[in-house]
């Protein structure tokens, strides 16, 4: 008894090392592959966002009651992303160009952590394109070229592009901040100005309590035609 008991032990003992072994290459994984994923994930959803918008799925969720309760944000988690990937609970109103970062969005009405997950969500429930100051807010990823991850590069005299499908909407930058959370008075109405505010996090850090913030003023109305739209294409 005594020996076969002696005999076990190792055997226990290399098998209990074998498994958290297993399970640390597993856990590292996972962790090496996590963020790849919710990338494309979020890509392809911004994309296939995209493809749904006509003038008649804009008038629809136009109508939509949405959330605009900022402090409800998540972080873009793959969990989060996972959700909205398989609901499509999204309801997007137009797209957004910035053809100097290579910026192309879906614009959906609210901040749901859905629609985030996809494009740019308005900020204001009364807010209309080419009135007043046109606010939208857009998560900054690790990947540049996601989200609103590409305003940290848009300058001052950048072009900002925005369509309901109905007509196009061109503003000129012409401010760009880095401010704290708190100041949220950028996406106020500006008594004789017609704005547009774009807003996301001044880094891909959890907890950053830093915006930037573009602005840009109206420039012109045209309505939209095959050949304006390609912009957003």
């Amino acid at each position: 008894m005594t020996k076969s008991g002696k005999q076990q032990s190792p055997r226990k003992h290399r098998w209990l090392w074998r498994t958290i072994f297993a399970l640390g290459v597993l856990l590292g994984l996972a962790l090496v592959f996590n963020e790849p994923i919710k990338l494309f994930v979020v890509d392809h959803l911004s994309q296939w966002t995209m493809g749904q918008i006509d003038r008649n799925t804009v008038d629809k969720n136009e109508k939509r009651s949405a959330t605009f309760d900022f402090k409800g944000v998540k972080a873009l988690d793959i969990n989060t992303v996972g959700n909205a990937a398989l609901t499509r609970n999204l309801h997007p109103i137009g797209k957004i160009a910035i053809t100097s970062v290579h910026l192309k969005l879906p614009i959906l009405k609210g901040l749901s952590n859905d629609n985030l997950s996809a494009g740019a969500g308005t900020m204001k429930a009364d807010q209309k394109m080419g009135e007043g100051n046109y606010a939208l807010a857009g998560h900054y990823m690790t990947n540049q070229g996601i989200l609103f991850s590409p305003l940290k590069n848009v300058q001052t005299g950048d072009t900002v592009a925005i369509t309901n499908m109905k007509k196009v909407y061109t503003y000129k930058v012409t401010t760009k901040q880095i401010v704290n959370e708190t100041q949220v008075q950028w996406i106020d109405d500006v008594a004789g100005k017609k704005l547009i505010t774009l807003v996301t996090c001044a880094s891909a850090t959890e907890g950053e309590v830093d915006r930037i913030i573009v602005q840009g003023e109206l420039q012109s109305v045209k309505k939209a035609n095959q050949k304006n739209l390609k912009i957003f294409l």
